[in-house]
């Protein structure tokens, strides 16, 4: 029924920690709105992200910690009323000190997410692939995911840490804080910018919790594939910006051929059907919950 989900926040939760823990690889892209959410399920993937990047590019901002809370919090919930799938949000640096991250947390909570992510950069924050990145100090970290811990009230809700430390401080102490960050509470890890596979070994044999490989495309990590990734023991393959890149690509082109062109016919071929699209919003689905909603009459008098 596409009028809302089939399960609950709770059951999502539940069913991520349970891949998480299968040994089996999680692939997940990120949705660049509520409808590409429902194709990444419709298509058989296990779990949803959002990207902090994709979310503030979609209100024409850069990925620099300009959106606030609410405002992320507002479009996961979009999201997580139309797929049944896990969905795993980018909370940035928990968007202020450590009482605004225990809000973040619960925000995150009440849109029906599965998990967030922390990152321990300073703010405002930029691109983890992107050079004169700065971090906070560990222990300002640690304080972070205390309150984020502290603040949960679903403990199925994951807390996965992003250290952003490998382009900083050098492989060594992107693993010490990771540690660190278990230490106070993190669910899983997220370590950001990793340069070869000899890194990602290193932080697989070093942390014992799940662990998340950043596939962004044009950053410094490689391209792994999925079996790779599932022989260096990687729990989550995470495509982040993909379909933004792949969507407004098509969208310049699209746009470059109207104007040469004068018309979008050879545009035609390229374009996902009216029938598809109708298939992936229900609308088959709403016609029969509407005429069961009224597939009854009246006794006279009422």
């Amino acid at each position: 029924m596409p009028l809302h989900t089939r399960t609950t926040p709770a059951e999502r939760r539940r069913a991520l920690r349970e891949q998480l823990s299968s040994g089996r690889l999680l692939r997940m892209p990120g949705a660049m709105n509520p409808l590409s959410a429902r194709l990444i399920q419709d298509l058989g993937f296990e779990a949803v992200y959002l990207s902090g990047a994709v979310l503030a590019a979609d209100l024409g901002l850069p990925d620099i910690g300009l959106t606030t809370s609410v405002e992320i919090a507002a479009r996961a919930q979009q999201t997580t009323r139309v797929t049944d799938l896990p969905v795993l949000i980018d909370a940035d640096t928990g968007f202020g000190e450590p009482m605004n991250v225990a809000r973040t947390v619960q925000l995150m909570e009440d849109a029906g997410l599965a998990g967030l992510h922390l990152e321990d950069q300073v703010a405002p924050k930029r691109c983890g692939h992107l050079d004169g990145k700065s971090v906070v100090a560990k222990e300002d970290m640690v304080r972070r995911l205390r309150a984020a811990v502290d603040a949960r009230r679903d403990p199925g809700f994951l807390l996965m840490a992003r250290t952003d430390a490998r382009a900083v401080e050098g492989l060594d102490a992107a693993i010490d804080r990771a540690k660190a960050y278990v230490d106070a509470g993190a669910d899983a890890i997220f370590p950001e910018a990793l340069a070869d596979e000899a890194e990602y070994e290193a932080f697989r044999a070093a942390v014992d919790v799940p662990l998340l490989a950043n596939l962004t495309e044009f950053g410094r990590t490689p391209p792994l594939g999925t079996a790779a990734l599932e022989n260096l023991g990687y729990n989550i393959a995470l495509y982040p910006v993909t379909l933004l890149r792949i969507a407004m690509g098509a969208v310049e082109d699209a746009l470059r051929t109207i104007a040469t062109e004068g018309t979008q016919q050879s545009l035609l071929p390229r374009m996902q059907t009216r029938s598809r699209l109708y298939e992936l919003l229900g609308y088959e689905e709403y016609a029969a919950f509407d005429s069961a909603v009224f597939d009854f009459t009246l006794p006279p008098g009422t």
